[in-house]
Protein backbone atom coordinates (compact mmCIF):
# COMPACT_ATOMS: atom_id res chain seq x y z
CA UNK A 1 0.00 0.00 0.00
CA UNK A 2 0.98 3.53 -1.18
CA UNK A 3 0.04 6.43 0.52
CA UNK A 4 1.53 10.22 -0.70
CA UNK A 5 1.65 12.83 2.47
CA UNK A 6 2.94 16.66 1.94
CA UNK A 7 6.13 16.75 3.32
CA UNK A 8 6.23 16.97 7.29
CA UNK A 9 5.89 20.38 9.50
CA UNK A 10 8.66 19.61 12.08
CA UNK A 11 10.65 22.25 11.72
CA UNK A 12 7.78 24.82 11.88
CA UNK A 13 6.86 23.11 15.13
CA UNK A 14 3.40 22.03 14.06
CA UNK A 15 2.75 18.50 14.75
CA UNK A 16 0.75 16.39 11.61
CA UNK A 17 0.46 13.89 14.34
CA UNK A 18 -1.62 15.35 16.89
CA UNK A 19 -3.89 16.94 14.04
CA UNK A 20 -4.47 13.42 12.49
CA UNK A 21 -5.31 11.75 16.16
CA UNK A 22 -6.30 14.71 18.22
CA UNK A 23 -9.75 14.06 18.82
CA UNK A 24 -9.88 10.20 19.42
CA UNK A 25 -10.43 9.23 22.85
CA UNK A 26 -8.88 12.26 24.55
CA UNK A 27 -5.41 12.01 23.40
CA UNK A 28 -3.07 14.38 23.88
CA UNK A 29 0.02 15.18 22.10
CA UNK A 30 2.50 13.43 21.58
CA UNK A 31 -0.25 11.25 20.14
CA UNK A 32 -0.09 8.43 18.85
CA UNK A 33 0.29 7.72 15.01
CA UNK A 34 -1.45 5.23 12.92
CA UNK A 35 1.22 3.43 10.54
CA UNK A 36 0.17 1.37 7.32
CA UNK A 37 3.62 0.00 6.72
CA UNK A 38 3.63 2.47 3.93
CA UNK A 39 1.92 5.57 5.51
CA UNK A 40 4.27 7.73 6.47
CA UNK A 41 3.30 9.51 10.56
CA UNK A 42 3.51 12.92 10.94
CA UNK A 43 6.08 14.08 13.92
CA UNK A 44 5.18 14.13 17.74
CA UNK A 45 5.01 17.66 19.45
CA UNK A 46 7.16 19.08 22.04
CA UNK A 47 8.09 17.07 25.23
CA UNK A 48 5.63 17.38 28.18
CA UNK A 49 6.39 17.56 31.74
CA UNK A 50 7.32 15.37 33.28
CA UNK A 51 4.76 12.89 35.43
CA UNK A 52 2.16 13.82 32.42
CA UNK A 53 -0.19 10.73 31.84
CA UNK A 54 -2.04 10.68 28.52
CA UNK A 55 -5.40 8.13 28.29
CA UNK A 56 -5.62 6.46 24.66
CA UNK A 57 -8.12 4.22 23.61
CA UNK A 58 -7.09 1.32 21.46
CA UNK A 59 -9.09 -1.66 19.60
CA UNK A 60 -8.01 -4.75 18.46
CA UNK A 61 -10.40 -5.96 15.67
CA UNK A 62 -10.66 -9.45 13.67
CA UNK A 63 -9.48 -8.26 10.16
CA UNK A 64 -10.32 -9.88 6.80
CA UNK A 65 -8.29 -13.43 5.91
CA UNK A 66 -8.52 -14.45 9.22
CA UNK A 67 -5.84 -11.74 10.78
CA UNK A 68 -6.08 -9.28 13.37
CA UNK A 69 -5.02 -5.79 14.40
CA UNK A 70 -5.12 -3.11 16.71
CA UNK A 71 -6.26 0.25 16.27
CA UNK A 72 -7.19 3.46 17.20
CA UNK A 73 -10.67 3.77 16.36
CA UNK A 74 -13.36 0.97 15.70
CA UNK A 75 -12.91 -0.11 12.43
CA UNK A 76 -9.41 1.63 12.18
CA UNK A 77 -7.10 -1.51 12.69
CA UNK A 78 -4.32 -2.14 10.72
CA UNK A 79 -1.05 -4.14 10.45
CA UNK A 80 1.01 -3.22 12.06
CA UNK A 81 -0.91 -1.31 14.68
CA UNK A 82 -0.35 2.83 15.55
CA UNK A 83 2.61 3.86 16.51
CA UNK A 84 2.22 4.88 20.38
CA UNK A 85 4.66 7.38 21.42
CA UNK A 86 6.10 8.76 24.80
CA UNK A 87 8.11 10.66 26.29
CA UNK A 88 11.27 9.67 28.87
CA UNK A 89 8.66 10.60 32.35
CA UNK A 90 5.27 10.11 31.06
CA UNK A 91 2.76 7.32 31.39
CA UNK A 92 0.14 6.33 29.37
CA UNK A 93 -2.97 4.24 29.95
CA UNK A 94 -4.22 2.26 27.38
CA UNK A 95 -7.76 1.38 27.45
CA UNK A 96 -7.72 -1.52 25.25
CA UNK A 97 -11.62 -2.78 23.99
CA UNK A 98 -11.44 -6.64 22.54
CA UNK A 99 -13.76 -6.03 19.66
CA UNK A 100 -13.18 -10.00 18.85
CA UNK A 101 -14.05 -13.71 20.21
CA UNK A 102 -10.83 -14.41 21.29
CA UNK A 103 -8.95 -13.69 23.94
CA UNK A 104 -5.98 -11.33 23.90
CA UNK A 105 -3.71 -8.48 25.40
CA UNK A 106 -1.30 -6.25 24.66
CA UNK A 107 2.17 -6.68 25.95
CA UNK A 108 4.80 -4.08 26.19
CA UNK A 109 8.81 -3.74 25.25
CA UNK A 110 11.28 -1.35 27.17
CA UNK A 111 8.53 0.77 29.66
CA UNK A 112 7.87 0.11 33.10
CA UNK A 113 4.71 -1.50 34.15
CA UNK A 114 3.09 -3.73 37.06
CA UNK A 115 2.31 -7.19 36.69
CA UNK A 116 -1.66 -6.14 36.20
CA UNK A 117 -0.26 -4.66 32.94
CA UNK A 118 2.17 -7.23 31.95
CA UNK A 119 -0.84 -8.44 29.21
CA UNK A 120 0.72 -12.01 29.55
CA UNK A 121 -1.82 -14.80 31.20
CA UNK A 122 1.31 -16.00 33.29
CA UNK A 123 0.02 -12.98 35.47
CA UNK A 124 -3.70 -13.54 34.54
CA UNK A 125 -3.66 -10.44 32.38
CA UNK A 126 -5.57 -10.08 29.32
CA UNK A 127 -8.23 -9.28 27.67
CA UNK A 128 -11.31 -11.77 27.81
CA UNK A 129 -13.17 -11.73 24.51
CA UNK A 130 -15.52 -8.69 23.95
CA UNK A 131 -13.68 -7.10 27.83
CA UNK A 132 -11.75 -3.80 27.73
CA UNK A 133 -9.47 -3.39 30.06
CA UNK A 134 -6.49 -0.57 31.03
CA UNK A 135 -3.10 -1.01 30.77
CA UNK A 136 -0.74 1.21 32.24
CA UNK A 137 3.07 1.95 31.12
CA UNK A 138 5.59 4.53 32.83
CA UNK A 139 9.15 5.39 31.52
CA UNK A 140 11.78 7.15 33.43
CA UNK A 141 14.76 9.44 32.81
CA UNK A 142 18.12 8.42 33.15
CA UNK A 143 19.16 8.22 36.94
CA UNK A 144 22.07 8.03 39.23
CA UNK A 145 21.53 5.08 41.73
CA UNK A 146 22.89 5.19 45.52
CA UNK A 147 25.91 3.64 44.14
CA UNK A 148 27.31 6.21 42.04
CA UNK A 149 26.17 3.93 38.75
CA UNK A 150 24.31 5.95 36.24
CA UNK A 151 21.10 3.93 35.32
CA UNK A 152 19.61 3.35 31.97
CA UNK A 153 16.22 5.62 31.40
CA UNK A 154 13.22 4.27 28.80
CA UNK A 155 14.55 6.29 25.64
CA UNK A 156 14.52 3.84 22.59
CA UNK A 157 12.86 2.12 19.49
CA UNK A 158 10.47 -0.62 21.34
CA UNK A 159 7.37 -2.50 20.44
CA UNK A 160 4.38 -3.68 21.60
CA UNK A 161 2.34 -7.05 21.01
CA UNK A 162 -0.26 -10.01 21.76
CA UNK A 163 0.61 -12.26 24.69
CA UNK A 164 -2.53 -14.32 25.19
CA UNK A 165 -3.81 -14.97 21.49
CA UNK A 166 -3.57 -18.73 20.67
CA UNK A 167 -0.79 -19.67 23.51
CA UNK A 168 -0.11 -17.89 26.70
CA UNK A 169 2.82 -16.24 24.66
CA UNK A 170 0.58 -14.95 21.96
CA UNK A 171 1.81 -16.96 18.88
CA UNK A 172 -1.02 -16.79 17.45
CA UNK A 173 -1.70 -13.42 17.88
CA UNK A 174 1.91 -12.29 16.63
CA UNK A 175 1.59 -14.30 13.60
CA UNK A 176 -1.71 -12.72 12.32
CA UNK A 177 -0.75 -8.96 12.87
CA UNK A 178 -1.48 -8.06 16.70
CA UNK A 179 1.85 -6.08 17.12
CA UNK A 180 3.22 -2.45 16.61
CA UNK A 181 5.92 0.41 17.45
CA UNK A 182 6.69 2.01 20.50
CA UNK A 183 8.81 4.97 20.43
CA UNK A 184 10.19 6.50 24.14
CA UNK A 185 11.97 9.78 23.16
CA UNK A 186 14.61 11.83 24.85
CA UNK A 187 14.09 15.95 25.26
CA UNK A 188 16.24 17.26 22.71
CA UNK A 189 15.42 13.79 20.89
CA UNK A 190 15.10 15.44 16.42
CA UNK A 191 11.60 14.56 15.25
CA UNK A 192 10.99 13.16 11.89
CA UNK A 193 9.42 14.44 9.00
CA UNK A 194 8.14 10.92 7.84
CA UNK A 195 8.10 7.57 10.31
CA UNK A 196 7.91 3.79 9.09
CA UNK A 197 7.17 0.37 10.66
CA UNK A 198 8.77 -2.20 9.27
CA UNK A 199 8.11 -5.71 10.63
CA UNK A 200 10.01 -8.98 9.61
CA UNK A 201 7.65 -11.60 11.17
CA UNK A 202 8.32 -15.25 10.06
CA UNK A 203 8.68 -14.98 6.15
CA UNK A 204 6.73 -11.56 5.56
CA UNK A 205 6.73 -7.84 6.32
CA UNK A 206 4.38 -6.52 7.65
CA UNK A 207 2.17 -9.88 6.69
CA UNK A 208 2.84 -9.02 3.35
CA UNK A 209 4.94 -10.64 0.82
CA UNK A 210 6.57 -8.65 -2.34
CA UNK A 211 5.40 -7.51 -4.86
CA UNK A 212 2.68 -6.53 -2.10
CA UNK A 213 5.06 -5.70 0.85
CA UNK A 214 4.96 -1.71 2.01
CA UNK A 215 6.48 0.59 -0.60
CA UNK A 216 7.37 3.67 1.88
CA UNK A 217 7.55 7.11 0.52
CA UNK A 218 9.42 10.23 1.31
CA UNK A 219 10.88 13.24 -0.71
CA UNK A 220 14.49 14.27 -1.58
CA UNK A 221 16.09 16.03 1.86
CA UNK A 222 13.58 14.92 3.76
CA UNK A 223 14.23 13.71 7.63
CA UNK A 224 12.92 9.99 7.87
CA UNK A 225 12.42 7.59 10.45
CA UNK A 226 12.82 3.63 10.30
CA UNK A 227 11.22 1.67 13.21
CA UNK A 228 12.52 -2.74 12.72
CA UNK A 229 10.63 -4.97 14.38
CA UNK A 230 11.46 -8.64 14.46
CA UNK A 231 8.93 -11.26 15.38
CA UNK A 232 8.29 -15.08 14.05
CA UNK A 233 10.57 -17.88 14.35
CA UNK A 234 13.02 -16.80 12.16
CA UNK A 235 16.48 -15.44 12.11
CA UNK A 236 16.92 -11.77 10.01
CA UNK A 237 18.71 -8.84 8.75
CA UNK A 238 17.99 -5.63 7.81
CA UNK A 239 19.81 -3.74 4.99
CA UNK A 240 18.32 -0.50 3.44
CA UNK A 241 19.85 0.49 0.21
CA UNK A 242 22.10 3.28 0.12
CA UNK A 243 21.63 5.42 3.01
CA UNK A 244 23.13 4.48 6.39
CA UNK A 245 23.31 5.03 10.19
CA UNK A 246 24.50 4.70 13.35
CA UNK A 247 24.43 1.30 15.30
CA UNK A 248 23.25 3.56 18.84
CA UNK A 249 20.17 4.46 20.24
CA UNK A 250 19.27 7.17 17.63
CA UNK A 251 21.08 6.20 14.90
CA UNK A 252 22.82 9.62 14.36
CA UNK A 253 26.11 10.45 15.08
CA UNK A 254 26.65 12.85 18.56
CA UNK A 255 29.83 14.57 17.10
CA UNK A 256 32.83 14.09 14.71
CA UNK A 257 34.41 11.84 17.40
CA UNK A 258 31.32 9.65 18.50
CA UNK A 259 32.83 6.41 18.06
CA UNK A 260 29.55 4.43 17.12
CA UNK A 261 29.67 1.70 14.07
CA UNK A 262 28.23 3.10 10.90
CA UNK A 263 25.82 0.65 9.15
CA UNK A 264 23.30 -0.04 6.59
CA UNK A 265 22.92 -3.87 7.71
CA UNK A 266 22.22 -5.22 11.24
CA UNK A 267 20.41 -8.18 12.52
CA UNK A 268 16.73 -7.98 13.39
CA UNK A 269 15.51 -11.44 15.25
CA UNK A 270 12.38 -12.44 16.93
CA UNK A 271 11.55 -9.76 19.93
CA UNK A 272 14.18 -7.46 18.29
CA UNK A 273 13.96 -3.60 17.68
CA UNK A 274 16.14 -0.50 16.73
CA UNK A 275 15.02 2.62 15.43
CA UNK A 276 16.99 5.20 13.27
CA UNK A 277 16.63 8.00 11.08
CA UNK A 278 18.40 9.24 7.54
CA UNK A 279 18.00 12.03 4.87
CA UNK A 280 16.36 10.33 2.63
CA UNK A 281 18.34 10.80 -0.73
CA UNK A 282 21.43 12.35 0.96
CA UNK A 283 24.79 11.79 -1.22
CA UNK A 284 22.80 9.86 -3.36
CA UNK A 285 19.76 11.18 -4.82
CA UNK A 286 16.05 9.99 -5.06
CA UNK A 287 15.13 6.99 -6.79
CA UNK A 288 13.83 3.65 -6.03
CA UNK A 289 15.59 2.29 -3.17
CA UNK A 290 15.11 -1.43 -1.71
CA UNK A 291 15.36 -2.89 1.86
CA UNK A 292 14.65 -6.05 2.07
CA UNK A 293 15.97 -9.13 4.57
CA UNK A 294 19.81 -10.28 3.46
CA UNK A 295 19.17 -13.74 4.38
CA UNK A 296 19.41 -14.67 0.71
CA UNK A 297 16.46 -17.27 0.46
CA UNK A 298 14.30 -14.72 2.82
CA UNK A 299 15.00 -12.08 0.18
CA UNK A 300 14.30 -14.25 -3.21
CA UNK A 301 11.35 -15.68 -0.95
CA UNK A 302 9.62 -12.39 -1.35
CA UNK A 303 11.05 -10.36 2.03
CA UNK A 304 12.10 -7.42 0.16
CA UNK A 305 10.39 -3.85 -0.33
CA UNK A 306 10.79 -0.71 -1.70
CA UNK A 307 12.39 3.23 -0.21
CA UNK A 308 10.92 5.04 -2.89
CA UNK A 309 12.55 8.61 -2.83
CA UNK A 310 11.22 11.53 -4.54
CA UNK A 311 12.55 14.30 -6.07
CA UNK A 312 12.22 17.42 -3.66
CA UNK A 313 8.96 18.23 -5.56
CA UNK A 314 7.35 15.08 -4.87
CA UNK A 315 7.67 13.95 -8.70
CA UNK A 316 8.97 10.64 -9.92
CA UNK A 317 12.32 10.24 -10.47
CA UNK A 318 13.79 9.49 -13.49
CA UNK A 319 13.92 5.41 -13.76
CA UNK A 320 12.22 4.92 -10.49
CA UNK A 321 8.60 4.00 -12.28
CA UNK A 322 10.30 0.98 -14.40
CA UNK A 323 12.15 -0.03 -10.78
CA UNK A 324 8.83 -0.11 -9.02
CA UNK A 325 7.62 -2.36 -12.30
CA UNK A 326 9.93 -4.23 -11.57
CA UNK A 327 9.87 -4.55 -8.08
CA UNK A 328 5.38 -5.64 -9.08
CA UNK A 329 6.63 -8.43 -11.17
CA UNK A 330 8.89 -9.70 -8.25
CA UNK A 331 8.37 -13.53 -8.34
CA UNK A 332 4.75 -13.40 -8.35
CA UNK A 333 4.65 -13.62 -5.34
CA UNK A 334 0.94 -12.90 -3.19
CA UNK A 335 -0.31 -11.62 0.02
CA UNK A 336 0.59 -13.80 2.85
Amino acid sequence: MTEIHAPGAAREGVSRRSMLTGTLAGLVVPAAAVSLGGAAAAPAAAAPSKGTTRRITMYAEELPGGQYGYGLAPGKATIPGPVLEMWEGETLEIELVNTTDRRLSIHPHGVNYTVDSDGSPFNDSFNEPGETRTYVWSTQTQYRAESGLWMPGSAGYWHYHDHALGTDHGTEGVRKGLYGALVVRRKGDLLPDRQFTVVFNDMTINNKMAPHAPVLEARLGERVEFIAIGHGDMYHTFHLHAHRWANNRTGMLEGPNDPSQVIDNRDLNPGDSFGFQVIAGAGVGPGAWMYHCHVQFHSDGGMAGVFLVRNEDGSMPEGAQEALDRYHHHGGHTNH
